[in-house]
C-alpha cells in the first residue's frame, strides 16, 4: 500500500492505516533500534511508541516522506531509551561509540541551546550532506542515523572496512568545518 493511501486512513482514524504502516515499515524501524539499543524487547517498544507517536501526530500533521517520518521518530525514541537505560553507566558500548564518533563535529543541543538553534543545526547538516558524493551521504546517514554497524556500512556499500572508516572520517571533518562556518561550534 502506498503512503498516501495509508495516510488517507490514519487521517480518516482509521486502525487499519497502522497496521499497514506497521506492515511497511516494522521491519525498517525495528532494525533501526535494534542498532541503537540492542535489546529486543526495548527495539519493538520503540516501534509501538512509533505507531502511536505517529497516530498522535496524524492529523494535523501530514508528512511528505512518511517513513522518514517515522524513522526520525523511531530513532529520537531508540535514543531516550538508550540514554535513560545507561544514565548510571558509562561504558563502551556500540552506541557510545557511535555518538562519540558524531562528538566532535556536531554541536551540543543540550540546556540552554533552544529549540530554534537545533533546527538550524539540522539544517546546516541536511546543507553539508547535499554537498558530499552519494557514498558518503550514504554512509554518514547509514552510521549516524540509522545507527548501523561499521560491518553492515562496508557491506551494504560494498567497500573495506578501512575505506569506509577514512570515508566516514573525513566526512565528520567536513561536517565539522561547514558547521563551524555558519557558526556553530563544537
Amino acid at each position: 500500500m502506498d503512503d498516501n493511501h495509508i495516510l488517507d486512513l490514519l487521517f480518516d482514524r482509521n486502525e487499519d492505516g497502522l497496521e499497514h504502516t506497521r506492515l511497511k515499515y516494522g521491519q525498517r524501524l525495528l532494525r533501526s533500534a535494534m542498532n541503537i539499543l540492542n535489546n529486543y524487547q526495548d527495539a519493538e517498544e520503540c516501534v509501538n511508541d512509533t505507531l502511536l507517536n505517529a497516530w498522535n501526530a496524524i492529523p494535523p500533521a501530514r508528512p511528505t516522506m512518511f517513513g522518514a517520518f517515522l524513522a526520525k521518530i523511531s530513532r529520537n525514541l531508540a535514543i531516550n531509551k538508550w540514554k535513560s537505560s545507561n544514565a548510571s553507566r558509562r561504558g563502551g558500548t556500540d552506541t557510545t561509540v557511535l555518538l562519540g564518533e558524531l562528538e566532535d563535529c556536531v554541536p551540543s543541543t543540550q540546556g540552554v541551546e533552544s529549540q530554534y538553534e537545533s533546527k538550524l543545526v539540522s539544517q546546516a547538516i541536511n546543507d553539508c550532506l547535499a554537498t558530499l558524493n552519494q557514498s558518503a551521504r550514504i554512509a554518514f546517514i547509514l552510521r549516524y542515523f540509522h545507527g548501523e554497524s561499521m560491518a553492515s556500512v562496508c557491506a551494504r556499500l560494498n567497500m573495506s572496512e578501512s575505506k569506509a572508516k577514512s570515508l566516514l572520517h573525513r566526512t565528520r571533518k567536513k561536517m565539522k568545518a561547514h558547521l563551524e562556518k555558519e557558526g556553530f561550534s563544537t
